[in-house]
């Protein structure tokens, strides 16, 4: 499972069982209010259809039902959720508001659901891994395969965050684990080498820059750029990059994973800087690759994992030594100078 988790609270701690009392006569904002099930499954399939009686045969209920109890809703909130109208309802803004919570709210469940399951069918034990999307993308898949047919009682929750964000996650916990590419200390997290990779330039077959082995990045900034989302870690730092020459980038386009990027530049779009370790998993060919003649070009992943071995549970442990055990041997490359 990969992915990150909705933020903030949501409509899941007022959930009860499909079981009424009545409607509410208003709502104040210290109240407490307490929600069916079904009425939040409703309001989406409503909102989905546009109508209540095609929104209500997805629920399983007949079209008057499903009209009391979303007038009902109505009245316990003290607003309305959907304006009537001749072909069918549109949402109010609050009911805009209600069915963000809603989708949200569900989603959250199914999540729990998922994550409970597999304890039903033997799974003893979960380990939370955040990590980088090029550790995601390259190096994790089989590592993680080696640990988990050796684990087969052990499940791994992975989500794919920014560095920073994973360092954050483990210092409080909510993560067991975390691959960065990170050269700073933390007081309460213990860094160690993983795996070394390298930015690279992925330019057209037919790019003037193909006719090279290696560029630097201040001549990439005369071509346009294909790029991941701004969030991206490796976004931002190229930016910073390109900023500290006094130039910016022309990004003519941003995608969000490095097989589209690669789609992309093979179609002509521009050119892009990638992590060279995600090249060999999504296939580069009809592709110049071109090394980056930048010091900071090289990127080191580091797993990260709290200094309080106390805190670290065994089925993590036992992945940290799986990780490292896979880790690359020999002499890590100089250290850009900052």
């Amino acid at each position: 499972m990969v992915g990150p988790r909705p933020a903030g609270r949501s409509l899941a701690s007022g959930i009860l069982a499909d079981k009424r009392e009545g409607p509410n006569p208003g709502f104040a904002a210290h109240e407490s209010l307490r929600y069916s099930l079904v009425d939040l499954k409703l309001v989406v399939a409503i909102a989905d259809a546009g109508n209540v009686s095609r929104g209500a045969a997805r629920c399983h209920l007949a079209p008057s039902s499903a009209s009391l109890r979303i007038r009902q809703l109505e009245e316990s909130l003290g607003t309305p959720l959907f304006r009537r109208e001749a072909r069918g309802v549109s949402l109010t803004p609050a009911g805009r508001a209600m069915l963000e919570h809603c989708r949200r709210c569900l989603a959250e469940l199914e999540q729990m659901h998922a994550d409970l399951a597999p304890y039903a069918q033997g799974v003893t034990s979960q380990v939370r891994l955040f990590a980088n999307s090029s550790a995601v993308a390259s190096f994790l898949p089989d590592d993680l395969g080696a640990y988990l047919g050796a684990h087969p009682g052990v499940r791994v929750s992975l989500e794919e965050h920014v560095s920073e964000d994973i360092v954050v996650a483990v210092a409080e916990g909510r993560a067991d684990l975390g691959v960065v590419t990170w050269d700073d200390e933390h007081p309460d997290l213990a860094f160690e080498p993983y795996r070394h990779d390298e930015l690279v330039v992925v330019a057209p077959a037919g790019s003037p820059l193909a006719a090279g082995t290696s560029v630097r990045f201040a001549d990439c900034l005369v071509h346009p750029f294909v790029s991941l989302w701004s969030e991206s870690a490796i976004h931002h730092f190229l930016v910073d990059r390109a900023a500290a020459l006094g130039r910016t980038m022309d990004v003519r386009i941003q995608v969000a994973g490095f097989a589209a990027v690669l789609s992309l530049v093979r179609a002509g779009a521009g050119i892009a800087v990638l992590p060279r370790s995600v090249l060999r998993p999504l296939h580069a060919d009809a592709l110049a690759v071109l090394a980056l003649d930048e010091r900071w070009a090289p990127r080191r992943l580091s797993l990260c994992s709290p200094r309080d071995r106390a805190r670290i549970t065994d089925p993590a442990r036992a992945l940290l030594a799986a990780l490292r055990q896979r880790s690359d041997a020999g002499t890590p490359p100089s250290r850009p100078a900052p």
